[in-house]
């Protein structure tokens, strides 16, 4: 196959990079940032739910082949580190929460308390899903771009991408703070700003913006043992002594996110024994692109040299999609698995 551009260096377009360089196609990836994962992706909880959760359009079709694909890439690359924890999850109430679904189980406060023994005070009951499971998103997107470099690909940091190279109606590849990169497929996967990047184009990309904010704690390693996903706050370890804490986003100034994130380490200290030398590493927010009705995947020109790719959620989805999407441009085959999720080209 010829040579084809990724644009966005995240988790989405380093599994494309990968799946595509690993099977002997010339990749060139363009990222804004002065590494992987500098965007989105790097402020991401990185929950893989393995079940329960909104999966809309396509999704919930690729959600099916999702952990099998973690297990495919761990034995593949080595830095590669899924932490099987499994999640609880409650309401304030039991009238609030949502009843399990497959491969979900309802537990009482003693089962509570031996998944984790730290709580201060477990609730009566809580939805056990033993199939959840987190990665380090930073770490997993620097191994995938490692081992695309590895296969041949070639990763270009700290450039920005302006436009798609259009002449005649046919895109033939980007132009970028440094000068143009010719390519014959041009894959976006750069979040939010691929509708601005596809203005040119006929498709119709409805992708919206969803600011989160994600705060890194140190933390007593063993302190919190699964996903925790509790009315007050969602925390779970991402690598030994580091816990990554959601926060409530708050539109207002620099001053009010600081003290939304320590309202959270706060109920956190509050809700784990053993957590009074807990402190914060730092916070950050992020815009997730959320297609309105599931993941945008496929061609967004008639003549396929724009490919476009924007999930949500990204983290639990990219593994399968890239593999997906891989084997549509090498084999100019359509994938049945994503049949529901075609961008609508005019």
């Amino acid at each position: 196959m010829s040579a084809v551009v990724v644009v966005g260096v995240g988790i989405v377009g380093s599994s494309v990079a990968y799946h595509l360089a690993r099977r002997g196609v010339p990749v060139t990836l363009l990222e804004q940032g002065p590494a992987p994962a500098t965007g989105v992706t790097g402020g991401s909880f990185a929950w893989i739910r393995g079940a329960g959760g909104h999966w809309p359009g396509g999704a919930q079709v690729l959600r099916e082949y999702a952990l099998a694909d973690y297990r495919r890439l761990e034995a593949e690359l080595p830095h590669v580190t899924v932490r099987r924890t499994g999640s609880l999850s409650w309401a304030d109430t039991p009238a609030e929460e949502s009843p399990p679904g497959p491969d979900q189980f309802r537990i009482g406060r003693s089962d509570i308390a031996l998944l984790e023994p730290n709580l201060r005070h477990p609730p009566g009951q809580a939805i056990h899903t033993p199939s959840d499971a987190g990665v380090d998103p930073t770490a997993m997107a620097h191994a995938l771009v490692a081992a695309a470099c590895a296969h041949g690909a070639t990763v270009h940091h700290n450039t920005v991408v302006t436009s798609l190279q259009v002449a005649n109606g046919h895109v033939e590849g980007v132009l970028t703070s440094r000068g143009l990169h010719p390519a014959t497929t041009v894959v976006l996967t750069a979040g939010t700003g691929i509708p601005q990047l596809c203005e040119p184009l006929s498709a119709d990309l409805a992708i919206a913006a969803s600011p989160a904010t994600l705060a890194r704690v140190a933390a007593p390693s063993g302190l919190v043992k699964t996903i925790v996903a509790k009315p007050e706050f969602e925390a779970r370890e991402v690598q030994d002594c580091t816990l990554l804490l959601v926060v409530p986003h708050v539109e207002d100034t620099a001053a009010a996110s600081e003290r939304a994130a320590q309202d959270a380490l706060q109920h956190l200290k509050n809700a784990f024994q053993g957590s009074d030398q807990c402190r914060l590493l730092g916070y950050r927010t992020g815009l997730r692109p959320m297609p309105a009705h599931g993941p945008i995947i496929g061609y967004a020109t008639h003549d396929r040299s724009v490919y476009v790719a924007v999930l949500h959620s990204a983290i639990t989805l990219a593994p399968t999609a890239g593999r997906l999407i891989a084997d549509e441009l090498v084999t100019g085959k359509p994938a049945p698995e994503l049949q529901r999720c075609r961008p609508r080209v005019r």
